[in-house]
C-alpha cells in the first residue's frame, strides 16, 4: 500500500468538537518513580498554573511506575485534595508503559505529559496544546534546541542531547529538533491509532512515537521552551543512551523492511472536501522521479558490471540478456519499495512478473541497438558497445518509469469506489467516543444532508470557577459524544462565532516562580 495516497484511518483535522461541561479538554500525565519529595510541589505548582491561565477544563494524572517509597500515598492525598488530580498505579516500571496506559484510557481529546521536575517553563504549555485544540497539528513537542529557546544545563548533557538528535537525523531522517524534551502532547484520535505501533515502553517511547508520526506524514508542532536542568535528576545517562541506540537500530530496521503499517496514519490532504477531490494532479510525482532516478542510476551501474562480467565468457547478446534479467529483478524490487512505497509481500510476485514484461521491452531496445551496431561494424570496441547500451538504456528507462507508474504500481486510490450511476456519499467526520477508536465514516448512522443549516456548536468546556468535589477521583472524566457532520461545512458556510474567543493572559498572571 502506498503511503502518499492512502486515506488511512484518521479523518481530516477539525477543531475539537463541543463536549459536555466538566469534561476535561486536556489530560496532563506526570509519570513518576520514587518521587516522594518532588511530586507534591510539582502537582501543586502545575495545578495552580492551569487554574490561573488555562481557559478549558483540565485533568492532572499522576502515573506511578511501581514506586517503592511513599510516592503512591502522596499521589493519593493529592487526588483526594484536588478534584482535577487523578492517581494511577502501575506495577511495572517504564515511562513509555505509563504514558501508553494512561493515554489509552483517557477520554480527554488532548493528551500531554511532562517530567516531574518541571524543568520546562510552564508558560509554554498553552502554546503547546493550542495547535492540537484548533486542529492544526497532530502532535506537539517542546524544543530546547530551537533558536529562541533558553536553556541552562551542563556541557555533558548538552553534548549528549545534540549528538543524539544528530544520530536521529542521520539514521532515521528525523526532521524534528528535540526528541528527548519531557514536554509533549498528542491528539487523542491520533494516539489511538499511533500508540499500538510503538513498541518501546521506556525512555525511547516518545522518540519512536515521533519518528513513526513523522514518517506517516502527521504534523508535528514545535514550541521553543525555557528549560533549566535538574541537577538531582535520577536518569541513568549511559543506560538510557544505550537503550536509545538499540531503539534507533530496531526502528530503522523496521522502516527499511516495510513491516510498519504507517498507511493507517495517513490523513486526507486538507479539511476542505475540494482539496480531497483534486483530479488530474499526479500524487508524489516529484518524489517518485527522484527515487526512480537514484534507483535507475544504481541499476545501470549494476547492469554494466554484470555485463562486463558475463561478456568475459559469452557473446554480447547472451551477456546483455543475463545482465538485464538480473538487474531488472533488483530494479523492480527497489522501485517497488523505495520509489512507489509498496510495503509487505502482497502482490510481489505479480509485480515481478509485470516487471519482467517491462524487462522484455528493454531487452528489445538494447538487443536491437547491439544488433544494429554489429551490423555496422564487424568487431566493435568494448567501449563502443557500452556507449550504445547506455543510450539504449536511457530510452528504456523513460519507458520503464511510465509503465511502472501507470501499470505495475498504479495509484489504486485514484480509482472511483462507486459506479457512475451511484452518487458518492458525503464524507462524514468520525465522532469521538471514549474507550475506543473513532468511528469510521462509513459507520456513521445518519450523515447530515449536503446543505444543512448552521451547525449547532457549543464552545469548548470552560474550567468551572467553583467545581463541586466529585465522589471519586475519576468522576471528572465524563464521557463525551458528538454528532457526525459533513467535512467541510466549516469552510463552506463559515463558522463565525462557533469557536470560543481566547482570552489574553494578563501581565500580572505571570508566575514569578517560572522566571528563569
Amino acid at each position: 500500500m502506498r503511503t502518499d495516497s492512502s486515506p488511512g484511518d484518521l479523518p481530516a483535522r477539525e477543531h475539537l468538537p463541543a463536549t459536555d461541561a466538566g469534561t476535561p479538554v486536556l489530560d496532563v500525565v506526570i509519570p513518576v518513580y520514587n518521587e516522594e519529595k518532588d511530586l507534591q510541589p510539582c502537582v501543586l505548582r502545575l495545578h495552580e498554573h492551569l487554574k490561573r491561565t488555562f481557559p478549558y477544563a483540565f485533568r492532572i494524572t499522576v502515573a506511578d511506575n511501581a514506586s517503592t517509597d511513599t510516592t503512591p500515598q502522596v499521589a493519593a492525598r493529592l487526588a483526594a485534595r484536588l478534584p482535577e488530580v487523578v492517581s494511577r498505579r502501575l506495577e511495572q516500571k517504564g515511562r513509555g508503559r505509563a504514558l501508553r496506559t494512561v493515554w489509552s484510557a483517557s477520554d480527554a481529546p488532548v493528551l500531554a505529559y511532562m517530567d516531574v521536575d518541571l524543568s520546562t517553563d510552564l508558560n509554554a504549555l498553552l502554546p503547546l496544546v493550542a495547535p492540537l485544540i484548533s486542529g492544526h497539528s497532530d502532535l506537539a513537542i517542546g524544543s530546547r534546541l530551537a533558536r529562541s529557546s533558553r536553556v541552562v544545563r551542563g556541557a555533558k548533557r548538552e553534548f549528549i542531547s545534540r549528538s543524539y538528535n544528530l544520530i536521529l537525523r542521520g539514521s532515521l531522517q528525523a526532521r524534528f529538533s528535540d526528541a528527548q524534551c519531557g514536554f509533549k502532547a498528542i491528539r487523542r484520535d491520533v494516539a489511538q491509532v499511533l500508540l499500538p505501533l510503538v513498541e518501546d515502553s521506556g525512555w525511547f517511547f516518545d522518540t519512536e512515537m515521533l519518528v513513526l508520526a513523522e514518517r506517516a506524514g502527521l504534523r508535528i508542532h514545535e514550541v521553543p521552551v525555557d528549560w533549566v536542568d535538574d541537577p538531582d535528576s535520577t536518569v541513568h545517562i549511559v543506560r538510557t543512551a544505550t537503550d536509545d541506540l538499540k531503539g534507533v537500530w530496531r526502528v530503522g530496521r523496521a522502516l527499511a523492511g516495510g513491516s510498519l503499517s504507517l498507511d493507517r496514519l495517513a490523513r486526507p490532504f486538507g479539511d476542505d472536501p475540494r482539496d480531497r477531490e483534486l483530479t488530474d494532479v499526479p500524487k508524489g510525482l516529484a518524489r517518485q522521479l527522484v527515487g526512480f532516478c537514484v534507483v535507475g542510476g544504481l541499476s545501470t551501474l549494476f547492469y554494466l558490471l554484470l555485463y562486463s562480467g558475463f561478456r568475459s565468457f559469452s557473446g554480447s547478446q547472451v551477456a546483455n540478456a543475463l545482465a538485464l534479467l538480473v538487474s531488472a529483478v533488483a530494479n523492480t524490487a527497489a522501485n517497488r519499495r523505495l520509489t512507489f512505497g509498496v510495503r509487505g509481500r502482497g502482490g510481489a510476485v505479480r509485480h515481478q512478473a509485470q516487471g519482467l514484461v517491462v524487462f522484455g521491452i528493454g531487452l528489445v531496445l538494447t538487443s536491437g541497438s547491439l544488433a544494429a551496431l554489429n551490423a555496422a561494424t564487424n568487431d566493435p570496441a568494448h567501449s563502443t558497445e557500452l556507449a550504445v547500451l547506455i543510450a539504449a538504456n536511457l530510452a528504456a528507462t523513460v519507458l520503464r518509469f511510465l509503465l511502472f507508474r501507470a501499470w505495475v504500481f498504479p495509484d489504486r486510490h485514484d480509482e472511483p469506489s462507486t459506479s457512475p450511476s451511484t452518487p458518492a456519499p458525503s464524507p462524514v467526520v468520525a465522532s469521538h467516543r471514549p474507550g475506543g477508536h473513532a468511528a469510521h465514516p462509513a459507520a456513521a448512522p445518519h450523515p447530515m444532508p449536503v446543505r444543512p443549516g448552521p451547525p449547532a456548536y457549543r464552545p469548548l468546556p470552560q474550567r468551572p470557577t467553583a467545581p463541586a468535589t466529585p465522589s471519586s477521583p475519576t468522576q471528572a472524566a465524563t464521557s463525551y459524544d458528538t454528532a457526525p457532520f459533513r467535512a467541510g461545512d466549516a469552510a463552506d458556510q463559515g463558522w463565525g462565532d462557533s469557536t470560543m474567543q481566547m482570552q489574553a493572559v494578563r501581565p500580572h498572571d505571570h508566575d514569578p516562580r517560572n522566571a528563569r
